[in-house]
């Protein structure tokens, strides 16, 4: 039984008076209401306006997934969805860049560029500055050319700090290393000049000018008289990608899973986009990014830990347990690419990963064991592989080193995923014991596989 809270009017049919009971069927097949309980005028008008997003995302996929970033860049988890969604379209996105960002996520030759005000610490005032020196004066050429055109008053040493990080001057310098070494020395000479400006004064060839252009077209670029900081080596990747997390709030130029992407999947088939989508209790494994560990204790006084994890598509939320706790602790370290086994638990409309058991990506092995067409088709050779294996697999929660096999049939490669009981704990033993029984194997790590 449903209420329709409705007034009556002359003339009207079909109205009836506040606080009326009807059934549900008579209500829908009388046009009161959608079979979905909205009203009829609501379900036609979002029907519409799926029709449009759509049609949008089918012919206009780079201006649609743009306006979509801009509009809900203060969520990070709709943001890491829609980036994750960008990529299944084949659509790269770009950290942002001094000479071509603009406000907001800009579709931008076949990309989506980062818009200025998604970077931490740059601010409304920051950005103005900007885009009105790049629209006087066209782009800029060096650190020292964008910190002697811009307004100093609005665009701090943290302001220029968190655009070197984030990637915004790597088209101008790629070592972001270099940049942050000379920055200190380049806005000091630039708030000089700046200074002598204000004041009537200024170099010689600021009052030159146009001559000293036609006489010498280095003149007039006065930032390459800038001072600068004795050479050094850039960052290393993890670094930069750490700094880029920080400051934009997702791994943008690159991310520490994408090198191990391929292999990942043939061990974690479901993402953590997935999870809700799985059945409570479903033991699952998952190939992560740990963002955040929160230790807390038991009301019995043990340790278990609450976890942020990540992967390509999402961030998520996971739990473990004090026994599991006591024998995967060492390996919860902020920023580890982790292989973690647990279930799917549902509380409160929040679903949450259960972690059973953890491994660090980097140590991770798989054994390859290579079939051919008739091995894996024979009942009794799949047999003979299955009790090798379940030999090998010993005590389960040591046995941590996954097994693949590779049925290769002339230009047709397939891999297929052994179930975690035909996991084994020792790789060599394994590839002995394979070849004795006349299966071609071979150990290679994770994350060159």
């Amino acid at each position: 039984m449903v209420k329709i809270v409705t007034r009556k009017s002359l003339g009207e049919q079909n109205v009836y008076d506040i606080g009326v009971e009807l059934d549900h069927n008579f209500a829908i097949k009388n046009g009161l209401i959608a079979a979905n309980c909205f009203n009829k005028s609501h379900s036609t008008a979002y029907g519409y306006v799926t029709y449009q997003t759509a049609y949008l995302k089918a012919n206009y996929p780079l201006e649609y997934m743009a306006a979509l970033l801009t509009a809900n860049s203060g969520d990070t988890d709709k943001v890491q969805k829609y980036i994750a969604t960008c990529m299944s379209m084949n659509i790269q996105i770009e950290p942002p860049d001094i000479n071509r960002s603009g406000v907001d996520f800009t579709p931008a030759a076949d990309k989506i560029l980062f818009g200025f005000s998604a970077v931490r610490n740059v601010g409304q005032n920051a950005i103005a500055s900007i885009l009105e020196a790049r629209d006087e004066g066209g782009d800029f050429k060096s650190l020292a050319d964008f910190c002697d055109r811009i307004d100093l008053r609005a665009v701090n040493k943290r302001t220029l700090e968190s655009l070197i990080y984030c990637g915004a001057f790597d088209k101008i310098q790629s070592n972001r290393h270099q940049l942050i070494q000379d920055l200190p020395l380049v806005y000091d000479w630039a708030q000089s000049r700046a200074k002598d400006r204000a004041s009537g004064q200024g170099s010689i060839f600021d009052l030159l000018g146009g001559f000293a252009a036609t006489n010498d077209k280095k003149a007039n670029n006065a930032f390459e008289t800038a001072p600068k900081a004795q050479a050094v080596e850039d960052f290393p990747p993890p670094k930069k990608l750490q700094m880029e997390k920080e400051l934009l709030g997702f791994y943008v130029s690159d991310h520490p899973l994408k090198a191990i992407k391929q292999s990942s999947l043939v061990l974690a088939p479901i993402n953590l986009s997935q999870l809700g989508e799985q059945r409570e209790d479903t033991m699952i494994c998952a190939v992560v990014m740990l963002n955040n560990v929160k230790k807390v204790m038991t009301k019995k006084g043990d340790p278990m830990a609450i976890l942020q994890i990540e992967d390509l598509t999402t961030q998520s939320e996971a739990v473990v347990f004090p026994k599991t706790y006591e024998r995967i602790s060492s390996l919860l370290v902020v920023d580890a690419r982790l292989i973690i086994w647990g279930k799917v638990d549902r509380r409160d409309e929040q679903t949450q990963f259960i972690v059973e058991d953890a491994e660090v990506v980097d140590t991770v092995k798989l054994i390859m064991v290579e079939l051919t067409p008739r091995q894996a088709d024979n009942i009794e050779e799949r047999d003979r592989l299955r009790n090798v294996l379940k030999e090998l697999s010993g005590d389960k929660e040591k046995a941590k080193i996954p097994v693949i096999g590779i049925v290769q049939a002339g230009n047709s490669r397939q891999l297929v995923r052994f179930g975690r009981q035909f996991w084994v704990q020792d790789s060599l033993s394994a590839v002995i014991a394979l070849e004795n029984a006349k299966f071609r194997a071979d150990i290679k790590p994770l994350t060159g596989s």
